[in-house]
C-alpha cells in the first residue's frame, strides 16, 4: 500500500479537494485560507487590506503526464537547463498546444529532498496565491517520477544577480536591490499576516527568490514551509532544517520555530543585498566569511558604514538609505526572536526605501523614530559560528510581538 507522501496524482488530487473543501468553510477551521477583515486585530488590518488587494482565489492545478513534460522539455535535454537546485533540475519547456513557456522542476530521487517536500510544495502552491509567491501550473507523479511546472521567470534568481561573477547580469543598481527586497517582504507579510494559519517559510535565501522582468520578486521553494502555531500555541517544534547562514539563532539551538524565524532570514538576505556578499563564504579570510558577523563589527563605527555597501554601485545609493536599511537588517537580525518586528511592518519600512522621500532631508520614516544604526549599543558577545548577532538599539521603532 503506498504512503500519503509517496502517493500519484490522483492521491495528490485527492488530497486538494479535501483541503479546498475545507477552505469553503468558516476561516476558523479553514488551512491556509485570507482571513475577514473583521477577524484580524487593528495591527494587521492594514497588512489585510494590502494582501486582499494583491491575493486572489486558489487556482486549480493541472496535472500534466510525464511523457507530455518529456516532450515540453525535448526529453530533459542539456539545453533546456536552466538551473540544478536541492529540490533537482529545473528545465525550460514549451506546452503543448498552447506554447506557453514554463519551467519544469523534475525531483531528484538520489537528492536530499524527497517525497515529502514534493508534497508540501502542490499542497502550499496550490492554496497560497499572491503576486510575489511563484505561480504552480501544475503537477506530475506518475510512477516514481515526481515534477513541478510552474511559471517561467527569465531574469532567474536574485543569487545568480547578486553572486554570480560569471552570468550576462548586470550588477544591481540600489533601488532595484530595495525593490526586490520589498517584493520579498511582502510575500513574507502574506503567508504570515493573511494565510490562516500562517506559513513559515523556513527556506528564504536568494537562490529561492526569483525574478520576473520587471524584477519583482517571488518566493519559490515551498518545500521545508510548515503551518504556523495555532490556537494558543506560541510556537512549532520542528527538526532544524535550511540553511546555514540564514538560520533563526532560537530555531537552532532549540527547534522552536515562529514566524520570526523567517524575518531573521529576511535580514541576513537584506544584508546581502546591501553588501553584495553571501551569507557565508569560505574564500573569504576567517573574519569576513560570516556576513552578519562582519557586518556587526563594523556597525560599531558609524564612519565606517559606508564599507558595508557594495562596491560594485559605486557610491551609486543614498546615504540616507543606506542608513536606514541597515537600521532594517539590524532590527530583523535581534538575537531574541521577540524583539524582531512583524513583516507588515517591514514592508512599511522598505516602502520607504524605494520612495522619493530618500531625496528629500527633511521626510521622515513611516515609523516612528526609526532606528539608525549610529544609535545602536551592539553586544560584543557573537555566536561561536557567526550566524547570528545580538543587536540592541536605543529605542525600539518597528512593532514587535
Amino acid at each position: 500500500m503506498s504512503c500519503f507522501f509517496c502517493g500519484s496524482s490522483s492521491q495528490i488530487s485527492k488530497a486538494l479537494k479535501r483541503i479546498n473543501s475545507k477552505a469553503r468553510r468558516p476561516p476558523s477551521v479553514s488551512p491556509l485560507l485570507p482571513r475577514r477583515q473583521s477577524q484580524l486585530d487593528d495591527k494587521e488590518s492594514n497588512t489585510a487590506e494590502r494582501a486582499n488587494k494583491d491575493s486572489g482565489p486558489t487556482i486549480k492545478q493541472e496535472i500534466f503526464t510525464f511523457q507530455e513534460l518529456a516532450d515540453a522539455t525535448e526529453n530533459f535535454s542539456q539545453e533546456c537547463l536552466i538551473d540544478v537546485g536541492s529540490f533537482g533540475n529545473v528545465y525550460t519547456g514549451k506546452l503543448g498546444e498552447t506554447e506557453e513557456i514554463v519551467a519544469v522542476e523534475k525531483l531528484d530521487s538520489n537528492g536530499s529532498r524527497g517525497h515529502r517536500e514534493y508534497l508540501s510544495q502542490v499542497l502550499m502552491l496550490s492554496l497560497l496565491n499572491h503576486p510575489n509567491l511563484i505561480k504552480l501550473i501544475g503537477y506530475c507523479a506518475e510512477g516514481d517520477e515526481r515534477l513541478l511546472v510552474r511559471e517561467y521567470l527569465p531574469l532567474g534568481s536574485l543569487d545568480q544577480h547578486l553572486h554570480d561573477r560569471s552570468s550576462k547580469h548586470k550588477p544591481l543598481d540600489w533601488y532595484t536591490r530595495m525593490k526586490i527586497a520589498l517584493g520579498t517582504a511582502r510575500g513574507l507579510e502574506y503567508i504570515h499576516h493573511t494565510a490562516v494559519p500562517s506559513v513559515i517559510y523556513r527556506n528564504l535565501k536568494p537562490s529561492n527568490i526569483l525574478l520576473d522582468n520587471e524584477f519583482n520578486a517571488k518566493l519559490s521553494d515551498f518545500g521545508l514551509s510548515k503551518l504556523g502555531p495555532s490556537d494558543d500555541k506560541t510556537h512549532v517544534s520542528a527538526k532544524v532544517m535550511g540553511t546555514f547562514g540564514y538560520i533563526a539563532p532560537e530555531y537552532e539551538k532549540n527547534g522552536l520555530l515562529t514566524v520570526k524565524a523567517d524575518v531573521y532570514s529576511f535580514g541576513v538576505v537584506l544584508l546581502e543585498l546591501i553588501t553584495g556578499r553571501r551569507a557565508v563564504d569560505i574564500t573569504r579570510q576567517a573574519n569576513e566569511q560570516h556576513l552578519v558577523s562582519w557586518a556587526h563589527r563594523i556597525l560599531k563605527e558609524p564612519k565606517k558604514f559606508q564599507e558595508l555597501a557594495d562596491p560594485l554601485l559605486e557610491g551609486n545609493f543614498p546615504a540616507k538609505g543606506l542608513n536606514e536599511a541597515l537600521a532594517v537588517a539590524a532590527m530583523c537580525l535581534q538575537k531574541e526572536q521577540t524583539a524582531r518586528p512583524m513583516m507588515s511592518d517591514v514592508v512599511t519600512a522598505i516602502m520607504y526605501l524605494t520612495s522619493d522621500n530618500l531625496n528629500d532631508n527633511t521626510a521622515s520614516p513611516p515609523y516612528e523614530h526609526c532606528v539608525k544604526p549610529n544609535n545602536m549599543m551592539m553586544d560584543t558577545n557573537e555566536f561561536d559560528h557567526g550566524n547570528s548577532v545580538d543587536v540592541l538599539p536605543s529605542t525600539k521603532s518597528l512593532k514587535t510581538e
